[in-house]
């Protein structure tokens, strides 16, 4: 078939993936532009799962002041080789989560950092909240579930919506995508959020 070049545009905008992997897309979802995205995605899914267990000792710390100075922000992302820390894609992305991090501070960079303490203490809060709302004990259960996903999208960094694009997802969803175009494990190994007077 032959392939819409807007809609090729369009999909590399969107995605940041390669031209192959794009023209690939559209082909696979009969030039639906929607489709095509969601093709890529999962392919980016599939990679990240792959690279995932590699080590990524590689890497770079990169810094953020916010004008007029008295809030910054240090993050520290990982990757397998020097190489991938020195290209424009890698360094972007490092300064566009520390601005992030800036904006939205979150606790911690995943759900794994958060204590377990913590957790079952908000699962009380919450239980306590809806002990008398007369509601089933399953439903209960998915109330408290889906405000805990909540809970996540505030003090996880991965599970908090990307600032720079909001329509790519999460960080987490971004740090995949960056995953599946420069074929490396990378990681967002910790950061620290400095603030004068806030």
């Amino acid at each position: 078939m032959s392939i819409n070049l807007d809609h090729l545009k369009q999909l590399r905008k969107a995605t940041g993936a390669g031209m192959m992997d794009c023209k690939k897309a559209l082909e696979e979802s009969d030039g639906d532009l929607q489709r095509a995205i969601s093709f890529l995605r999962e392919k980016g899914v599939k990679v990240a799962s792959r690279k995932a267990l590699r080590e990524a000792a590689e890497g770079l710390i990169v810094s953020y002041i916010h004008p007029p100075g008295k809030l910054g922000v240090l993050v520290e992302i990982n990757c397998e080789t020097d190489f991938v820390a020195r290209t424009d894609d890698f360094q972007k992305f490092a300064k566009k989560v520390a601005m992030h991090i800036a904006a939205y501070p979150p606790n911690v960079v995943s759900r794994n950092d958060l204590p377990e303490e913590e957790i079952e203490a908000e699962k009380k809060v919450l239980l306590a909240q809806l002990k008398d709302s007369g509601k089933p004990a399953n439903i209960i259960e998915k109330i408290i579930e889906g405000r805990l996903d909540k809970y996540y999208s505030e003090a996880c960094l991965l599970d908090q919506e990307w600032a720079d694009d909001p329509d790519v997802g999460t960080v987490k969803d971004a740090l995949t995508n960056l995953i599946a175009r420069l074929r490396e494990n990378i990681v967002i190994s910790r950061f620290a959020r400095f603030s004068i007077g806030t």
